[in-house]
C-alpha cells in the first residue's frame, strides 16, 4: 500500500490577527485628545528629520523617480524636494528620509522599532488622493485624516512589537512597518474589510528582512532606507488588493508553510492588550540628539558630565557605563566602525563625543569627526555593565524607562559621581520638557531648508491643532515644496 501526503485544500477563515487589525482600521474611534496632539508632535519631528536628512549626500542619491523624467499625474511631493512621484516611490522617499538619521520616534519593548516610519505611505498616499479628488471635483483629505492614520499605524506596530520579539528569530523589525503601513494605506483606498485582510495576508507573506544589516561586521546605510522599502512595499500591496488580488486567509497559521511554522519558530502572535491609541500616548522622541533610543540617556549622562571631563581626558583611566539588558545585545560594541551607520548603533561611540564635545549632532558620525583620536581611546577605557534593575523597569508597562548612568574614574584615583538619568526627555513623563523641545528642533531642521519666510509659515500652522487638523493634505503638502 502506498501512503500519500494529502494536504487538506478547505480554505479557512482568515487568521485572527488579521482580522483583528481590520476591524481596528475600519471600526475604531479614536476619542484621545492626548493622541492627537502627541500625533501633531510626531508630524512635526518626522517631517523635520525629513528635511535635515537631506542635507546628506548618501540619503539624497535615493530620492526621485525610479525612471528619471518619469511624469506622474496628481503625483504625491517629497518634502523639501521639487519630486512629484507615484505614491509607491514616494512613501519609500518619505520614509527613508524620515529614518534616515536615526532621528525620528521610537517605540521599545520585545521588538523596537520607529513607528513614525510608517509616515511615509500614509503621507504620499494622502497627497496622491487628495490631489487626484481636487481635480476630480472632490473635497481632499484633511490633515486630521493623516494624524488619524498616524495613530492607527503607530497602535498596530506598537502593539504587536510589546511582546513578539522578531530580532530574536533574525528578522528586522520592518516586518511590523510594512503589516501597519498595508493597513491604513489600504484603508485609505477605502478598502473594505476583506481587501485590507487580502492586502494583510500578503504583507506577512513576503519574505522579511534580516537584521543583518544593523549588527556587526555588517552594519551598514541599508538600515536607513529598510523602512522606507517597506511603507513602499505596503502601498503597492494595498492597491493590488484594491484591485481584487486575492488574499492567502491563513497565512500565518498555515502548518509547515505558514509564517508561524517557516519564520516563527511555531510561536503564535500574542497580544498584550486590545487596540486603541496606547503607542501614540507613549511615544518616544528623539528630541535632543541623534542616538540609538537604548542610549538616549546614556548621551544626556554624558552631555552632563562633559565640563567635569573635558580638559581631564587623558586622566580618564575607566568609564563605566550602566545599562539595560537591551543596549548591550545592540549597541554595545568594540572594535573599528566604519561608517556612520556603525557609528550611531555604538553605544560608546556616542558617549564618547557627548564626553568630548558637550554634544550629539548628526554630522559626529560622519568620518572627519570619527577620525578624531580621543574617541577611540576613550571607547577603549569604557566597561560595560547591565543594571538588573534598569532591565526590569524597561519592560515595566508602567514605567517604560530607558535608564543609563555613567561615572568616571581617573588616574589620581577620583572618580565623578555617577550621573544617572532614567528617562529620556522624549519620554511620555518628561512632555513637559520634551514638546518644547520637539518645537525647536522642527524649526532648526526646516531652517536647514527653506527660506525664513516659509518657514514661518509652516510653524505657525504646524503650531495650531485645531487649523492644522482642518487643513488639506495637498495645500499641507504644497507648503514643504522648494
Amino acid at each position: 500500500m502506498i501512503t500519500r501526503n494529502v494536504d487538506n485544500n478547505i480554505r479557512p477563515d482568515p487568521d485572527q490577527e488579521l482580522a483583528d487589525i481590520a476591524d481596528y482600521v475600519v471600526d475604531y474611534q479614536i476619542d484621545s485628545k492626548e493622541a492627537f496632539e502627541t500625533a501633531r508632535y510626531c508630524l512635526m519631528d518626522s517631517l523635520g528629520c525629513a528635511v535635515l536628512a537631506l542635507r546628506f549626500p548618501e540619503c539624497a542619491k535615493h530620492l526621485g523617480p525610479v525612471v528619471p523624467g518619469t511624469v506622474v499625474p496628481h503625483g504625491s511631493r517629497v518634502p523639501g524636494t521639487q519630486f512629484e512621484l507615484d505614491p509607491v516611490k514616494a512613501a519609500f522617499d518619505i520614509g527613508t528620509l524620515v529614518r534616515w538619521l536615526d532621528f525620528n520616534d521610537t517605540w521599545l519593548a520585545a521588538e523596537w522599532g520607529h513607528p513614525s516610519d510608517n509616515l511615509g505611505a500614509i503621507l504620499a498616499l494622502a497627497d496622491h488622493l487628495s490631489r487626484r479628488r481636487v481635480a476630480e471635483g472632490s473635497p481632499p483629505l484633511v490633515m486630521r485624516d493623516v494624524l488619524h492614520c498616524m495613530i492607527k499605524a503607530h497602535e498596530i506596530q506598537g502593539v504587536l512589537a510589546l511582546e513578539n520579539s522578531f530580532n530574536r528569530v533574525g528578522l528586522d523589525h520592518v516586518v511590523l512597518v510594512k503589516v501597519s503601513s498595508t493597513a491604513v494605506a489600504a484603508y485609505l483606498l477605502g478598502g473594505t474589510k476583506e481587501e485590507i485582510i487580502n492586502a494583510l495576508s500578503h504583507a506577512w507573506v513576503d519574505g522579511h528582512s534580516l537584521r543583518t544589516y544593523r549588527h556587526a561586521p555588517n552594519t551598514g546605510s541599508r538600515k536607513s532606507w529598510a523602512a522606507g522599502d517597506a511603507s513602499s512595499r505596503g502601498v503597492r500591496l494595498a492597491m493590488m488588493a484594491l484591485k481584487g488580488e486575492m488574499g492567502l486567509p491563513s497565512v500565518l497559521s498555515a502548518p509547515k508553510w505558514g509564517f508561524y511554522d517557516v519564520l516563527f519558530q511555531g510561536k503564535k502572535l500574542k497580544r498584550q492588550r486590545p487596540y486603541g491609541s496606547y503607542v501614540m500616548e507613549n511615544i518616544l522622541f528623539k528630541a535632543s540628539f541623534p542616538a540609538e533610543f537604548h542610549a538616549q540617556t546614556a548621551v544626556e549622562c554624558a552631555i552632563k558630565l562633559h565640563d567635569q571631563v573635558k580638559e581631564r581626558l587623558e586622566e580618564i583611566e575607566k568609564i563605566t557605563l550602566f545599562t539595560q539588558e537591551p543596549a548591550i545585545r545592540i549597541i554595545s560594541k568594540t572594535g573599528p566602525l566604519y561608517n556612520p551607520a556603525d557609528r550611531d548603533h555604538c553605544l560608546q561611540y556616542m558617549v564618547a563625543i557627548g564626553l568630548i564635545f558637550g554634544e550629539l549632532t548628526a554630522e559626529h558620525y560622519e568620518d572627519s569627526v570619527a577620525a578624531d583620536p580621543r574617541i577611540d581611546a576613550l571607547r577603549d577605557k569604557m566597561e560595560v555593565v547591565e543594571d538588573k534593575r534598569y532591565s526590569r523597569e524597561y519592560y515595566d508597562p508602567d514605567k517604560r524607562s530607558i535608564a543609563n548612568a555613567v561615572q568616571i574614574h581617573f588616574s589620581d584615583g577620583s572618580s565623578s559621581e555617577k550621573v544617572e538619568v532614567e528617562y529620556p526627555i522624549g519620554h511620555r513623563r518628561r512632555r513637559a520638557e520634551g514638546f518644547p523641545a520637539v518645537e525647536a528642533k522642527f524649526k532648526d531642521c526646516l531652517a536647514t531648508r527653506f527660506p525664513p519666510k516659509q518657514v514661518e509659515a509652516i510653524m505657525t500652522l504646524c503650531l495650531d491643532q485645531e487649523r492644522l487638523e482642518k487643513t488639506a493634505v495637498n495645500d499641507f503638502m504644497g507648503m514643504f515644496v522648494i
